[in-house]
């Protein structure tokens, strides 16, 4: 067995497209190991819901930036917090998903909050997810997983996700719809795209238990500090 306080705190990186089960697996490693869990779209989520409680256009691409430099982000426990506002379940909507993309396009914001989240990690011991952290947040992370599921487990998970749909399940069909348009967003904004990193794992989730995809990643883990020594 590992002991994990007295090697290298590594950075790992998670990337993959909604409802492929990032959060779910971020937390659970990162439980595992005793790191922190930093999930970079609730920053995205968290900017786009206080510009909309300001009064401030998403696509007022310097006043949302402005917005980022200056927001108090805190994540802790699963709660997620901007400017001292418990924001957890207000970003789970899918009016926030759409809010969400407009503002991860905009390269101003991204480039505040990549900042941001590379502070974060200054001394490793983390484990963050989202849809560049690999490519560009973290090109050189100790771990990189890109974590995908087929169209319809993502869409049938995404569906009966009450978080992400307003407290009430929504229909496979509608939330596949909706999921098919913000993979188009991220994979074609022409800053950071959602991509898999060249020597990322790649990981489909599709039919596995959850269990069994941590301890995949805990192998990588394991693999990368033990190759390290």
């Amino acid at each position: 067995m590992l002991h994990w306080q007295v090697v290298k705190r590594l950075i790992i990186a998670i990337d993959g497209p909604s409802g492929a089960g990032k959060g779910t697996l971020a937390h659970a490693v990162a439980r595992r190991l005793e790191y922190r869990h930093v999930d970079t779209g609730a920053m995205y989520r968290a900017v786009a819901w206080k510009a909309l409680q300001d009064g401030v256009g998403l696509d007022d691409e310097p006043a949302v930036a402005a917005l980022a430099s200056a927001a108090a982000f805190a994540q802790e426990d699963g709660v997620i917090r901007i400017d001292g506002h418990d924001v957890t379940r207000a970003i789970r909507t899918p009016d926030m998903d759409k809010a969400a993309a407009r503002v991860a396009k905009l390269p101003g914001v991204r480039a505040i909050l990549v900042e941001r989240q590379r502070a974060l990690a200054q001394d490793g011991g983390v484990v963050m997810e989202g849809r560049d952290i690999g490519t560009v947040v973290f090109p050189a992370a100790d771990v990189k997983v890109y974590l995908d599921a087929s169209p319809d487990e993502r869409a049938r998970r995404r569906a009966g996700d009450t978080a992400h749909s307003g407290g009430q399940q929504g229909t496979v069909a509608v939330v596949a719809t909706d999921l098919i348009e913000r993979d188009r967003t991220d994979s074609t904004r022409a800053v950071a795209p959602l991509t898999m990193a060249p020597d990322a794992v790649y990981v489909d989730t599709t039919g596995i238990p959850i269990d069994d995809v941590v301890e995949r990643v805990m192998a990588l883990v394991k693999e990368r500090v033990v190759g390290s020594r």
